[in-house]
């Protein structure tokens, strides 16, 4: 099944860009070439988006990115413009990582929450553990490598335009998916790391759920 994805990403964030990109650019011009290579991709973003069933966190994120980055390419007005646009994106989405480290609030450990509450886990109990600091810790590192990945990222992009103009296009097609995939990995790494110290840590389990219940006494 992940071989399957694997492959069907390959397909829809890289072949079928790079393809209609060489193939339609002759007829159409650089800027709409770039446009219509972000067709496929918006597409089984929204796929996706509606396979979760579910508005949460993770949702949202990709919903929302996925119109501001259409949105930027739509407006830019010029291939070149489009291309300084997503770099200038990719500096504000690090931007934003970088952020939620800082306010306490790392956006990954939310997407932990969702997919653990669509594993069937309480979402109170999983904040309030995902919040214990072995595994907050883990969180902020994983928040790190997206800030460092959309800024890294970037930089690359800038690079190319300075060095190739709107020939980078191609280039950082392939860049941004060889990205994502190494963040993919890192993240799923993370998740079975603090998966790990959750089996490996009953008492943790168990502070937990006397804090809560504490605080439901309390309450009464």
């Amino acid at each position: 099944m992940k071989k399957n994805i694997v492959l069907l990403d390959l397909m829809i964030y890289v072949a079928l860009p790079l393809f209609v990109w060489n193939i339609m650019r002759d007829y159409t011009g650089d800027y709409y070439a770039m446009l219509l290579s972000s067709v496929p991709g918006i597409i089984y973003s929204i796929y996706r988006f509606i396979e979760m069933k579910k508005v949460n966190t993770f949702g949202l994120f990709i919903l929302v990115t996925l119109i501001i980055g259409t949105l930027i390419d739509v407006l830019a007005g010029s291939s070149l413009q489009l291309l300084w646009n997503n770099v200038y994106y990719g500096a504000t989405l690090s931007f934003f990582f970088f952020l939620t480290m800082s306010i306490g609030k790392p956006l990954p450990l939310y997407f932990g929450l969702d997919f653990a509450e669509l594993q069937g886990y309480d979402r109170t109990f999983s904040k309030r553990l995902f919040y214990k600091k072995p595994l907050y810790r883990i969180f902020q590192w994983i928040t790190l490598c997206f800030a460092m990945r959309s800024g890294l990222l970037a930089i690359v992009k800038a690079w190319l335009i300075l060095e190739y103009g709107v020939e980078a296009f191609d280039k950082g097609i392939i860049l941004r998916q060889a990205f994502s995939w190494i963040i993919t990995g890192i993240t799923v790494a993370g998740f079975f790391y603090i998966g790990k110290i959750i089996n490996g840590s009953p008492q943790l389990i168990k502070e937990v759920q006397d804090e809560l219940e504490e605080e439901k006494t309390d309450a009464v």
